[in-house]
């Protein structure tokens, strides 16, 4: 038994769900450990790609055990979205199970994070406006509601007579927003029953222990990426969980010492959807040409993505506050061709002609931070095709062996294309 964490290791969107969706082919259980409808996960398979942003991307192999776990949160309608277009696809979902631990996207979530988007003056963090933050906010304050007080008339009834007075008193005379009643609330409440009823999992003690006491293989997957971590992320340009490695205790059920491997995704290069630093950006066109090669638009919100050299700078932070035991390289291919590769090694301050290795958390100063490249031949062939690691074109070879090197962590995973079988496994 070999229990693995999947996690983003540069801002998200770094190819997680393929590896994840590889990985789950040996895994019992597979759970969703913290974020919300703000990821977006692609999986081609079956001639079919399909997109996930609520379920375990592990939905797609018949008899694995999905869980969406307590560190979550959930806006119903789009898990309704997700249920329906998966039905429709044929997918089985009678292993998919819903914590009853977490937290739901209220519908003043949605309204108050459209605003405070919207109406940011200045300090815009680049939200997907699906009511992530607000939601848990209100967990954080201890207003918000948990899926299994969907299936209990008390503490529903007794929960919205102390939360509806703040929220509405929020709601009317901080943002201007509409207000709600406690009848329409509960009757709003009544059909985000009906949606999870077949998926609530109100044994998942039982099950966890069971999967434990059985020595069943455990997969945790991870949303966003390190990079945007609410506590080790370009704060405050960051999500509002934990995508870390320890996140998936936290946010699953299972304490550490369920855990074997963690293993950080990134791509070749660098990406980034919203606002926040990023010191290797590319606003020419070789960011265009990245761009367009990689298909760099977001699942989610559809916006392209901002591109950029490897940095290699968070790179080295993001394997040490995300615990990585190995990195999961992703879209290398997208290199192919291209005559030269470039690779951040440090940050120069432009003020002071400073050097920074080590990542500097202070996201203020990174405007005037300037990338220190090494340079390196690419390989101009096509390696879409391969999947042994010795037939990789030396020049390939050897920058990987160099963000080995940097990194001080192993490559095991090497993905040379979207599909299952576009993988190389490292040994």
């Amino acid at each position: 038994m070999s229990n693995k964490v999947v996690i983003g290791a540069q801002w998200g969107d770094e190819g997680k769900a393929k590896i994840t969706d590889l990985l789950a082919q040996d895994a019992d259980l597979i759970i969703r450990y913290q974020g919300g409808c703000n990821a977006g996960h692609t999986v081609v398979a079956h001639g079919k790609t399909f997109k996930f942003h609520l379920i375990p991307s592990g939905i797609l192999y018949k008899g694995k055990t999905c869980l969406i776990g307590n560190g979550t949160v959930i806006l119903p309608e789009y898990f309704e979205q997700e249920i329906e277009g998966l039905k429709s696809e044929n997918i089985d979902l009678s292993g998919l199970k819903v914590s009853p631990l977490a937290t739901i996207t209220m519908p003043w979530h949605t309204e108050v994070d459209g605003y405070s988007e919207d109406n940011a003056s200045k300090g815009k963090i680049g939200t997907t406006k699906k009511g992530i933050g607000p939601t848990y906010t209100d967990k954080m304050q201890r207003i918000a509601l948990k899926i299994e007080d969907l299936y209990s008339e008390v503490a529903l009834s007794e929960k919205l007579d102390i939360i509806l007075p703040l929220k509405n008193k929020q709601l009317k005379e901080v943002y201007g927003l509409k207000t709600y009643t406690k009848e329409e609330v509960l009757e709003l409440c009544k059909k985000y029953a009906e949606i999870f009823k077949p998926y609530v999992c109100f044994d998942w003690q039982e099950m966890l222990q069971d999967f434990k006491r059985k020595g069943k293989t455990v997969l945790f997957e991870g949303a966003q990426g390190v990079m945007l971590d609410v506590d080790f992320g370009t704060y405050p340009f960051v999500t509002s969980s934990n995508p870390v490695g320890g996140g998936a205790c936290t946010g699953s059920g299972y304490g550490p010492k369920m855990i074997n491997e963690v293993i950080g995704v990134a791509k070749a290069y660098c990406t980034r959807v919203g606002e926040g630093p990023f010191v290797t950006e590319l606003t020419d066109s070789m960011g265009n040409k990245i761009r367009e090669i990689g298909h760099e638009f977001g699942v989610t919100t559809g916006r392209p993505r901002r591109c950029g050299w490897f940095d290699a700078v968070t790179m080295k932070y993001a394997a040490l506050v995300g615990g990585l035991t190995s990195i999961a390289l992703t879209k290398i291919d997208v290199f192919d061709s291209f005559d030269e590769i470039k690779l951040c090694t440090a940050y120069k301050d432009k003020r002071n002609g400073k050097i920074y290795t080590s990542y500097p958390t202070d996201v203020f100063v990174h405007k005037y931070l300037e990338p220190v490249y090494e340079t390196h031949k690419g390989w101009n062939e096509d390696i879409t095709g391969i999947r042994n690691y010795d037939e990789l074109p030396e020049n390939c070879k050897k920058y990987l062996e160099r963000l080995e090197e940097i990194l001080e962590t192993p490559i095991s995973i090497v993905s040379v294309g979207p599909d299952r079988e576009q993988t190389i496994f490292k040994k």
